[in-house]
């Protein structure tokens, strides 16, 4: 099961060619699902989100599917599940740290956390760009019951930057020759350039907590 998911996650071109040649125009329903669900349901990190975008906006390219019908669709849905994420936070409230949820990783709840700690409101749009975090941010400012309209502001923002960078990068390199036949060197690398906010982020509380130490 792991190696399917795996081999789907690095070679979603093709796998999305085949869903457009099966499902036609269903396949903006099947990709807004995903997006929804990857930014919408907090037990759903795991889901592709800006390799998913950068390779529908390759296969857009091809003519496959339509780039604008496919940017509003994905960001109505990035919108849409950002806020029933919050609205999740927001019911649950604090006492999802006091307790031990099967579905709910506490790792990255608590990264999450300190992320919106040190940014913000702004956490919401830059989360966007930053897997794992991404699917948790919204649910963090939930808990923390972040202001609706500063969290409504950021989140239309940050939905449609996303959708839009990820989306058009695909659509404008995605189908260069070189790029086109290392698409899973691609994906790897758009992954470890998204998950540098974390590292960086790291490795600085890391220097802090040794120059204190010392």
């Amino acid at each position: 099961m792991i190696e399917t998911f795996i081999d789907y996650f690095l070679h979603l071109d093709k796998h999305l060619l085949t869903l457009v040649t099966d499902y036609k125009s269903w396949v903006y329903l099947i990709l807004f699902l995903i997006i929804f669900c990857e930014t919408g349901l907090v037990v759903a990190p795991l889901l592709p989100g800006d390799s998913l975008l950068f390779a529908a906006g390759a296969l857009a390219a091809l003519g496959a599917i339509n780039i604008w019908l496919l940017i509003i669709i994905l960001c109505v849905a990035a919108i849409l599940g950002d806020s029933l994420n919050y609205s999740i936070g927001k019911f649950i409230g604090i006492k999802v740290f006091e307790k031990n949820y099967r579905f709910i990783n506490k790792n990255h709840l608590l990264k999450a956390q300190s992320f919106y700690e040190k940014h913000g409101g702004k956490t919401i749009v830059i989360a966007r760009f930053v897997p794992i975090v991404r699917t948790f941010a919204p649910f963090v400012a939930g808990i923390g019951r972040m202001n609706y309209k500063h969290f409504i502001t950021f989140n239309i923002l940050g939905g449609i930057l996303w959708v839009f960078i990820c989306s058009f990068a695909g659509y404008f390199f995605g189908n260069i020759p070189v790029i086109k036949e290392n698409f899973s060197i691609v994906i790897i690398v758009i992954i470890l350039i998204s998950l540098l906010p974390i590292v960086i982020e790291f490795i600085k509380t890391r220097y802090l907590k040794t120059q204190h130490d010392n």
